[in-house]
């Protein structure tokens, strides 16, 4: 029910994170999936067990997946589902912790959430490369010939 939950959640703050960045309406209910997808990867794999940095990295390759799967089926660029449908892996609350950390004069956590909050930027890096990598090799674009 938990991840029921969550995935319904991600697809509504998705939603609305797509109205404010001005997404085209008609790829709206898309944008909302693929952060549903990925925020329910996300959730999945933490309660599975894994590490908050490896469950970032499964949800950024589920989103960076989807992303081009709509772009090339609703022939639209891929920013358009991926800059919304990423919202839910951004390490937004490690970058609040860090700040915390620094006021609050604690070098030990601060230093530790700035570190994984490092590397959760660094695997939501990777994982969209990885996909655009494998979608280009994959799937590369026509060329015309003058």
């Amino acid at each position: 029910m938990k991840l029921l939950l969550g995935i319904v959640g991600s697809f509504i703050a998705i939603l609305g994170f797509a109205v404010l960045v001005e997404t085209p309406k008609k790829y709206l209910i898309h944008a909302g999936s693929v952060g549903a997808i990925g925020g329910g990867m996300y959730l999945f794999c933490t309660q599975q067990g894994l590490d908050v940095v490896l469950s970032s990295f499964f949800s950024a390759l589920a989103i960076a997946f989807m992303s081009h799967t709509f772009a090339r089926i609703f022939k639209a660029p891929v920013t358009v589902f991926l800059i919304a449908g990423i919202l839910p892996t951004v390490p937004g609350a490690g970058m609040y912790r860090i700040v915390y950390y620094i006021i609050t004069n604690d070098r030990v956590q601060c230093a530790y959430y700035f570190m994984q909050t490092l590397e959760i930027a660094g695997m939501i890096a990777l994982a969209i490369f990885i996909m655009d990598s494998v979608f280009r090799l994959r799937f590369p674009l026509s060329r015309r010939n003058s």
